[in-house]
């Protein structure tokens, strides 16, 4: 294997895992936002039922849903832009991928190249050996 060429393999394949690193990461910030948006909505349930059963505390109930909104609203924005940088991870890391299979391409093909020149060498001093021992009979 050819130095350069195996850097090349390695740090492409090192760009790959970094990549995958990255986009595990921005899945896991996407389910732990999706969870609280979740919990946000079970919140206001149980604020609602609560609600309901204490005529007095309707009166914090505008406050409330408007501090509910709030919350929600930038909760599914995070959501948004968390789903601009998936998209672009995914993105870079089927570039970064396709990039390292184009290298380990490479290097399979010169290997192959050096086995064959390998083998057209062992068949040439075979074939020459052969002839040495026939002209020798």
């Amino acid at each position: 294997m050819s130095n350069w060429r195996a850097s090349l393999v390695k740090l492409a394949g090192f760009e790959v895992e970094e990549l995958r690193k990255r986009l595990m990461a921005v899945l896991d910030r996407r389910a732990e936002t999706e969870l609280r948006l979740a919990l946000l909505h079970a919140e206001a349930e149980g604020e609602s039922r609560r609600l309901e059963a204490d005529a007095e505390a309707g009166w914090y109930r505008l406050a409330y849903l408007e501090g509910w909104r709030g919350r929600r609203d930038g909760l599914k924005a995070d959501l948004l832009a968390l789903d601009g940088e998936e998209a672009g991870a995914r993105d870079a890391l089927a570039r970064a991928f396709e990039e390292l299979k184009k290298y380990e391409q490479i290097e399979e093909e010169a290997q192959l190249q050096a086995r064959q020149a390998a083998a057209k060498l062992e068949t040439a001093a075979l074939d020459e050996l052969g002839l040495r021992r026939a002209s020798a009979r």
